[in-house]
């Protein structure tokens, strides 16, 4: 099968600030697992993909981390964008890139560099799933995940029982017409999805055939599409940062899911059974995280009398808490963070105060 990955790793992680940032963002960080979060997502993707079959869009602020970290990845396979729109340019940048390189025929699977996958034997066979349905329908194929408790900060599939022109074939291997989208819903409305039982957690990560990418970003991103045939003449040519960055200031910043899947009628999810996070607040670290007996997580030089249920990580000193529960410390060295526990998705919003104060520094 002729079939490439696509990693998105041109985020700056704020929800995790101040460990995370435009400085640091999370991709290029341990959190949780050997190594950092990218080089566990390259790693991953072994054997599936060999080297040279994965491209990876960042910032050119990040290319020399990327390098130092996974060497492996050809030089020529690292996509820049000039500065982040959201995921749907990103995908519409790489993809331009791609149909320059590859077979229109060639199955596309796109993925965030900062999660967390165990179970790596299930999430190959996913892959394979998925590329297999991606290389015989015209379908953008979802991988979603089933909805454990109502989580308000992950995005959300409906999917049908029903058969709705699915060969046998795919049908019996899970896979499912999605009938529609919902972000990162309340927690009112999460619960609903959890009763309900027909909602999935929208992992993010898709296959689709190149020319099935292409046409549906042409169709639901159509307002912007034009532009990146204008960067189309500069892909591996000195003129390209020129040609990107004039283009980059005429586009609006959306997401894949807002912009495309929302609209698309071709939609297919299968469910995957490995262990999936986004890791996309401190709340949802604590929850990832071993536990000691008083239910805390502590990390470097942390000294707790008394207390229960916290996340407290020091960087370059002593942390000391007595008689507290279910707090959230995070010293970066330069930064500390403080919040309760249920709190942390409101950690972007600080971050963004600090942006709007101009107090970048700590960013």
């Amino acid at each position: 099968m002729n079939k490439a990955a696509i990693v998105m790793a041109g985020g700056a992680g704020v929800r995790l600030w101040p460990r995370s940032g435009e400085k640091h963002p999370k991709q290029f960080i341990h959190l949780l697992g050997d190594g950092t979060m990218i080089q566990n997502t390259v790693m991953r993707l072994f054997p599936f993909f060999s080297p040279e079959e994965i491209f990876i869009v960042t910032l050119p602020q990040y290319v020399e981390s990327l390098v130092n970290q996974v060497p492996v990845i050809p030089l020529g396979n690292i996509i820049t964008e000039p500065f982040g729109r959201s995921t749907g340019p990103c995908i519409a940048l790489a993809a331009t890139v791609l149909s320059k390189k590859l077979a229109e025929d060639a199955v596309i699977t796109v993925l965030p560099s900062d999660h967390i996958i165990n179970n790596v034997r299930e999430f190959h066979h996913s892959l394979e799933v998925m590329s297999n349905c991606a290389m015989s329908l015209p379908n953008l194929v979802v991988l979603g995940m089933e909805a454990q408790r109502p989580e308000t900060s992950f995005g959300y599939m409906q999917w049908s029982e029903e058969q709705r022109d699915l060969p046998n074939e795919q049908f019996w291997r899970g896979i499912r017409k999605v009938l529609t989208f919902a972000e990162k819903p309340d927690e009112q409305t999460a619960q609903r999805f959890c009763d309900d039982g027909d909602f999935l957690w929208n992992t993010g990560i898709f296959s689709a055939r190149l020319e099935v990418l292409m046409d549906s970003l042409s169709k639901h991103l159509s307002d912007q599409m034009p532009l990146f045939k204008v960067i189309e003449p500069h892909i591996d040519k000195e003129s390209y940062i020129g040609a990107a960055e004039a283009v980059y200031r005429q586009i609006r910043p959306v997401s894949i899911d807002h912009s495309v899947m929302e609209h698309a009628d071709n939609v297919v999810t299968i469910q995957g059974t490995f262990t999936w996070s986004d890791v996309g607040s401190w709340d949802e670290f604590y929850r990832m995280s071993m536990k000691d007996a008083k239910q805390n997580v502590m990390e470097g030089d942390v000294i707790a009398l008394d207390s229960t249920r916290c996340l407290v990580s020091a960087s370059q000193r002593l942390i000391a808490m007595v008689d507290v529960q279910d707090l959230v410390v995070i010293d970066s060295g330069e930064a500390l963070l403080i919040s309760k526990r249920g709190s942390t998705n409101k950690v972007k919003e600080l971050v963004d105060y600090l942006r709007r104060k101009q107090i970048t520094k700590y960013l």
